[in-house]
């Protein structure tokens, strides 16, 4: 009996709602986050077994399985798959239903019997979204790491299908619709599978000429390949490259015309995007212009971006220059100058098997630091060391007692209480006070003076009081340098909170005799004098 049940009715037409809704939104970050879900078995914990089972799917056209179908299948095949359960089965299948990778069937049901009928009505179909998820990942462990063959052969099949098609187009009354399709077809395969290969090649030589312990031997071999295949790959390129361009020129005028011709001859998938706006249709290479841009941009510099060639002659620079450097290094291992990264990574794998005391043990033997002692104890800021001191004979650090018994910093016992500091902050108030009297009698003896300093002897604190302006006037004299020559007239020097100021200009062949209880001092061709023309804090208190 044939029976299609009221619920996979219902799934199909929801499905069929979403999925329009999907295409209303088409842009949005609801569907990109949707087509990225699809990878998610790919790094879910039971991932070989949702691959086992999306391979199960992608083994045959239009497949429409039950469980038991699936099961059978995955029991014929072995591998992760063959334990699961129906349970566990179904359950990995609603998972990848609601990840995108598969649909739920909307196929009739045939069934003998109620039980068969039971067995077979959940019924699961993979998605063009899972199919091409599953087929990279296939690709992928296949032969991800592997040396991909440039094929070369087909750059000159390009070349040749290219020319054709410029003699089609140029032709006389245009050119067969049906001929120049062929063509165009076979052209953007070919292209197609050499920049692939090109890609890979490159990016597999990216990947060994970033290692950095490679032997003699090794070394060897990458020299060859890329003295000899690489230089063979870029002359190719380099030679049929101009070629390539020019035909593209002489195809471009003719290409919109022969574009709709070929449309209007064989219309394809187009016609269905026309019928139903809301349908996506990815049409073979080469029906749009879009995909003969790209064929240009990868042979001629029209974007001011830089080309394809352009881009591959700079790669095999920097690949010459890496082995360049892979030489220089096994040119310094000779000369004792070794890299230990091979030794390095033998190490770590020590590290990673051992247990806590094999490894404390490989650390002592592999690098001679054995276990810290004390720790946390700052020294002395007072006391600097000089990098070069041994740890040996250095000054030793005072660890505390109860750091030292206890292992702890925390203060045990009565807070101590806290120290009264009123009489020495009284005695610092009384010695700055003293201070200040001292050096305004000083400057107060220095204005009595002005004028006769060779009959006057002045004290210790005044003279060292005028020698502290003179060396202040006399230091701004030097801003004002002149023909070699030092201006002092009107030199002069300050303070404000004193209240006084000093003088002093040249007079040449005057000297001028400063006396002192301390001794005397000789200014040749120098005269002071010491005024009160800045008012001292008290003038400006008692004037206030």
């Amino acid at each position: 009996m044939a029976v299609r049940t009221l619920d996979s009715m219902m799934e199909g037409d929801e499905l069929h709602e979403g999925l329009r809704g999907e295409r209303a939104g088409e842009g949005s970050d609801g569907e990109v986050w949707q087509r990225l879900s699809a990878y998610a078995y790919l790094s879910a914990p039971e991932r070989l077994e949702y691959v086992a089972v999306m391979r199960v799917f992608c083994g045959t056209l239009l497949a429409d399985l039950a469980v038991p179908d699936v099961l059978g299948k995955l029991a014929q095949a072995g591998g992760p798959g063959a334990a699961l359960g129906a349970e566990t089965l179904t359950a990995r299948l609603e998972q990848l239903v609601r990840w995108g990778n598969l649909l739920r069937s909307t196929h009739t049901v045939t069934a003998t019997s109620i039980a068969e009928y039971q067995r077979s009505r959940s019924r699961y179909q993979l998605s063009k979204l899972g199919e091409r998820v599953q087929r990279d990942a296939d690709e992928v462990l296949a032969g991800a790491d592997a040396a991909r063959e440039v094929s070369s052969e087909l750059l000159t099949l390009v070349d040749r299908g290219l020319g054709e098609i410029a003699a089609l187009a140029a032709a006389p009354g245009g050119a067969d619709p049906q001929q120049a399709l062929e063509k165009i077809s076979t052209l953007f395969a070919q292209f197609a599978e050499f920049a692939e290969s090109v890609r890979d090649f490159y990016a597999y030589l990216g990947q060994v000429l970033a290692r950095y312990d490679l032997d003699g031997a090794e070394y060897q071999g990458f020299k060859e390949l890329l003295l000899d295949y690489v230089e063979a790959i870029t002359e190719d390129v380099s030679f049929r490259a101009p070629r390539i361009a020019a035909h593209l020129r002489a195809i471009w005028p003719h290409l919109p015309p022969l574009l709709s011709r070929i449309d209007a001859h064989a219309a394809g998938l187009g016609a269905l995007s026309d019928a139903l706006p809301e349908t996506r249709v990815q049409r073979s290479r080469g029906r749009e212009p879009a995909d003969w841009e790209g064929l240009r941009n990868w042979f001629a510099d029209s974007d001011g971006q830089g080309s394809q060639v352009d881009q591959l002659r700079d790669a095999t620079l920097r690949a010459l220059q890496s082995l360049l450097a892979n030489a220089k290094r096994m040119l310094r291992s000779a000369s004792g100058e070794m890299s230990r990264r091979r030794d390095l990574l033998r190490l770590a794998a020590w590290f990673d098997a051992a247990d806590p005391e094999e490894a404390h043990d490989i650390a002592v033997a592999a690098f001679g630091l054995y276990g810290a002692r004390h720790l946390g104890v700052a020294p002395d800021p007072d006391a600097s060391v000089p990098a070069y001191v041994s740890w040996w004979t250095g000054p030793v650090v005072d660890v505390p007692v109860a750091l030292r018994e206890r292992g702890s910093r925390a203060p045990r016992g009565r807070a101590a209480a806290v120290e009264d500091h009123a009489e020495q902050k009284r005695r610092l108030v009384e010695q700055a006070r003293e201070q200040v009297a001292a050096r305004q009698a000083a400057a107060a003896e220095l204005r009595s003076a002005s004028g006769r300093f060779d009959q006057v002897r002045l004290g210790s604190a005044a003279m060292r009081l005028l020698l502290e302006l003179l060396s202040t006037a006399l230091g701004n004299a030097q801003l004002h340098k002149e023909a070699a020559e030092f201006l002092l007239d009107s030199a002069q020097a300050a303070d404000e909170d004193l209240g006084i100021r000093l003088t002093a200009w040249r007079t040449p062949g005057r000297p001028t005799v400063l006396r002192s209880v301390d001794g005397d001092l000789t200014a040749d061709d120098l005269t002071l004098a010491v005024d009160s023309s800045v008012p001292a804090p008290a003038a400006r208190e008692a004037s206030a």
